[in-house]
């Protein structure tokens, strides 16, 4: 990780209905269609036509470890951009995809007068509209091997690609592993990949996972709070274990994630903490020591293979075989999924704004540009209303300005939003005001369509 930096007539019928999500499983009511454009929202969560993921051999992670500390101590100490001990590491890595059947492209690139080289290894199969990534930086600091920093993320990136072979998973998404160099000096290895894609190959990215440092002596568990259903993923599987998790902040912009973030792709990832000292609190819940850093030897010499907590490694190994097999085999939603709320709403006369709120889940990345708001409301006239869409951000998009001459009733049409700022899951509203006197009416129903 690189450094910080009211009430109705009662002629008016009242279906008290929940919001009515459901899918195969009961909540969530697709839609029928198909395309062959890219789907950047189309990741399910977890969901019962997934597979359930291997467990990860720490032995075999620790092995990793061990062949980079090899590496470092044979080459200077260290494996850095540019240092011979960087490029030894990147073929390691290679030799050990290609012989588990992975197609491997090394990327080469140009940063502070030294080559540098990212690793890509694409998994055969899956959709390739639909571009499921994980990935770690492999360049260690020039003062120490970095085996926390980042050995940790890449071995553990490493095994549970290796796992993928074992298994010879047949994934829905197409699968694609990546080790990128000179993190260290600004996350350039990453970006220079990013910024190489094609409109259409971004697009086609529907997620990012990222592992930087995973295995710290004195542990923490944090999540990134980015993309949803990734974050629900990985949330899931540690209270599935009964360990809390927290939000991730102390690498907020410092890895590999925010090159992927700042192109609009979905991120999202695991940290066992840096340079930040553990709280009292902290130590409670998950052990170890208070009022210490979480990797005392952070940027440092004594980053080695005795600086890595097993317990944490295998934890974050595990739960990154979880999230590639969850959301890797999910069946994706397709374009024009509807989610709807049928629950009336009244609208008091020439009074303050009501709200109506329905949940959508399951879905990866931002909605779309193109988001079409269908909208009911029951009113004696309709040029009295006001009527917003609110994303779950609270972000107002108006739907319908109020006017005197709209003297017909109801507002039974649809409208499109472009939303595609709008993170897709969470919770939504329509907000709907009278603003003048004498006629009444209810939201009778709404939905959204993805």
């Amino acid at each position: 990780m690189t450094h910080p930096r009211s009430s109705l007539p009662t002629a008016i019928s009242r279906r008290m209905a929940a919001v009515a999500l459901v899918a195969a499983a009961g909540l969530l009511v697709a839609s029928p269609a198909s395309s062959a454009t890219p789907d950047r929202t189309g990741v399910s969560a977890v969901g019962a036509g997934t597979l359930a993921a291997p467990d990860i051999p720490i032995s075999n992670v620790k092995a990793h470890l061990a062949q980079f500390q090899s590496i470092a101590t044979a080459n200077g100490g260290n494996r850095a951009h540019g240092r011979t001990g960087y490029k030894v590491s990147i073929d390691y890595v290679k030799a050990k995809l290609d012989a588990a059947g992975f197609t491997t492209t090394v990327q080469q690139f140009t940063s502070s007068g030294s080559t540098g080289y990212n690793l890509i290894a694409d998994w055969p199969g899956g959709d390739p509209n639909q571009v499921l990534m994980a990935g770690a930086h492999l360049d260690s600091v020039s003062s120490g091997a970095g085996i926390n920093d980042n050995g940790s993320g890449s071995a553990a990136v490493l095994e549970t690609a290796l796992a993928v072979s074992r298994a010879q998973l047949q994934p829905t998404k197409h699968l694609r592993f990546a080790w990128w160099g000179a993190e260290e000096l600004g996350l350039v290895g990453s970006r220079y990949y990013v910024n190489n894609l094609t409109a259409g190959d971004r697009a086609r990215v529907s997620g990012y996972i990222n592992l930087d440092m995973v295995g710290s002596p004195n542990p923490g568990y944090f999540v990134y709070d980015d993309d949803p259903a990734i974050e629900k993923v990985f949330k899931d599987w540690y209270a599935g274990i009964g360990v809390p998790t927290e939000i991730e902040t102390e690498g907020d912009g410092r890895s590999d994630h925010a090159s992927f973030k700042n192109a609009g792709i979905p991120v999202g990832g695991l940290f066992t903490g840096a340079s930040r000292t553990k709280t009292a609190a902290q130590a409670a819940k998950w052990g170890g020591t208070s009022g210490q850093a979480f990797d005392r030897c952070y940027h440092s010499s004594c980053d080695t293979n005795t600086n890595i907590s097993d317990t944490a490694l295998d934890r974050n190994s595990d739960a990154l075989a979880h999230a590639i097999w969850t959301l890797g085999t999910a069946q994706s939603l397709p374009p024009g999924e509807s989610y709807e709320s049928i629950t009336d709403v009244a609208v008091p006369d020439n009074s303050a704004a009501v709200t109506s709120a329905l949940t959508v889940s399951g879905r990866t990345g931002n909605a779309p540009a193109a988001l079409r708001v269908g909208v009911d409301i029951k009113h004696t006239w309709r040029g009295d209303l006001i009527v917003d869409l609110l994303a779950p951000d609270g972000t107002a998009y108006r739907l319908k300005n109020s006017s005197s001459s709209d003297s017909a009733d109801n507002v039974i049409t649809t409208y499109t939003v472009d939303a595609s700022t709008e993170t897709a899951n969470g919770t939504w509203r329509l907000r709907v005001q009278d603003v003048a006197s004498q006629d009444t009416g209810y939201i009778d129903s709404w939905k959204l369509t993805f």
